[in-house]
This record gives structure tokens, C-alpha cells and sequence, in this order.
């Protein structure tokens, strides 16, 4: 999928809030190393190295789009193109994967190739969406299901790729997790209107809808989508944006 950068950061402060909090779950790995899969633009890649004290730390992502405007010069920080559907580094004391999990398949079969790629101590953390059942994401599917979008075909949902909470704390388990933590967290994002939950999800959501259809097509879909959501949510000025989210983090010996 080819991704925006602008628009993906254009609600950056409220993106970065999850990224903050899977951090705080994670301990400091002083002279360590660490990998961010699905890093984006780096910005919080940058973070995440300064704040573990990582004396190395690699950003990984499929988008060279997302990539281009990475920090450069920072010590001990460097990005690569890859797919963490694919990723099997050398070992590492720190993975770390912020809202990019969900779009990628078997998450057992993915947190056991990942758990392999720590050191002795090693730490594994993330965070997916758990916003599926939302009007922001239900109604997409829905409009996109009918004619003319249809005939594009729907993208893959992505809900049936992210487990239910107490499952991903038995996978971690099972995997020998000495320790994890396993939450469900709700973020209320204050948008300035109804309407602005069609710029939230233009950015993340409606990325492979917009790779599948006709540029013109998919213009008449995203005013068919808001059109829908203005329908059931109602015209609200500003609007409370309820996202739900899971966040994980596991220490194994």
C-alpha cells in the first residue's frame, strides 16, 4: 500500500498517545539494542531509542513514502525498508511494534517468530486497534460492499487478525513469558467535528480502499462513507472519537 505521510501525522499528537504508553510499559535496555516494526516516519522511533538508552535501535517499514522524512544523524538510529510480516533479525533486547500488528495475518505464528529474536531478558511489546466494531470502521466495509465500489473487491478484514485481550496473554504465556501485561484501553480523541473522523481513518483505514478503487470512485466512496457516519453519529461539533485499543508487553528469560 502506498502511504501519506502528512495525512497519517496530521493527528499526530493523538496518535502518539498509545506509542507513550506501550513505551512505559517497556523497561530501559541502557547499551542495548531495540527494532521498531511498522516505525512510519521514525519520529517516535527517535523517541523510543532515547528513552531506553538502546546504543542500537532499527526502524523497520514497508513504506518507502512513510520512510522519506525519517530523522537522519541520530546516533545508534538507522531505518530500513522491510515487512515485519517477514522480519527475523539477529537478536535484540527490545521489540516493539506500535499499530502495525493488524495488518499482518496469525499473530501466534508472528509473536513466536518474534519472541525468537530475543536475547536472554528480552522484551516484546505492542499495540493494535480494537476499534473494529466502531461506526468509523463497521460503516466502511459496508458502503464499500455495495455497488459500484464492489466490484473493486473488499480489502481483508483486518479484525479477524487481532485477538481478543485475554488470548494474547495466554499466546505470551505459552510462548514463557516471566512476565507480560495485557490491557484494553480506550483513548477519547476530542475532533473538532463528526467530520473529522473521515480525516482520522483517510490516513490509516481507508489506505487499501483507496489503493483498490479508481481515483474518482474512490472520491464518490468517501462521500458515500461520510454521508453514512454523519447519518448514525449524528453532525457533532466537536465530536468524542472513542478508540480502543490493545497494548501488550512480555519480559522473557
Amino acid at each position: 500500500m502506498s502511504w501519506d505521510p502528512a495525512r497519517y501525522e496530521q493527528f499526530a499528537a493523538e496518535r502518539s498517545q498509545p506509542f507513550f504508553d506501550l513505551l512505559a510499559l517497556c523497561a530501559p535496555v541502557p547499551g542495548g539494542t531495540a527494532v521498531d516494526l511498522g516505525c512510519g516516519t521514525g519520529r517516535l522511533t527517535a523517541e523510543l531509542h532515547r528513552r531506553i538508552g538502546a546504543s542500537a535501535t532499527l526502524g523497520i517499514d514497508r513504506s518507502p513514502e512513510m520512510l522519506a522524512p525519517a530523522p537522519a544523524g541520530v546516533g545508534g538510529l538507522t531505518f530500513c525498508l522491510g515487512d515485519l510480516a517477514e522480519w527475523e533479525g539477529p537478536p535484540v533486547d527490545l521489540v516493539f511494534a506500535n499499530a502495525s500488528m493488524q495488518w499482518v495475518d496469525d499473530h501466534p505464528g508472528l509473536l513466536a517468530r518474534l519472541r525468537r529474536a530475543l536475547r536472554p531478558g528480552g522484551q516484546l511489546a505492542f499495540a493494535v486497534p480494537a476499534n473494529f466494531a466502531h461506526p468509523s470502521h463497521r460503516l466502511a466495509r459496508e458502503v464499500a460492499a455495495g455497488p459500484p465500489f464492489s466490484a473493486y473487491g473488499l480489502p481483508a478484514d483486518r479484525s479477524a487478525a487481532v485477538l481478543a485481550p485475554e488470548r494474547y496473554a495466554e499466546v505470551l504465556d505459552g510462548l514463557g513469558a516471566d512476565d507480560l501485561c495485557v490491557r484494553l484501553q480506550v483513548y477519547g480523541h476530542r475532533l473538532a467535528s463528526t467530520e473529522a473522523v473521515v480525516d482520522w481513518v483517510s490516513g490509516t483505514l481507508l489506505t487499501p480502499y483507496r489503493e483498490r478503487m479508481d481515483g474518482s470512485v474512490y472520491q464518490e466512496f468517501v462521500a458515500r462513507y461520510r454521508a453514512a457516519l454523519l447519518a448514525e453519529l449524528g453532525d457533532r461539533r466537536p465530536y468524542f472519537y472513542a478508540f480502543a485499543r490493545l497494548l501488550a508487553w512480555a519480559r522473557f528469560s
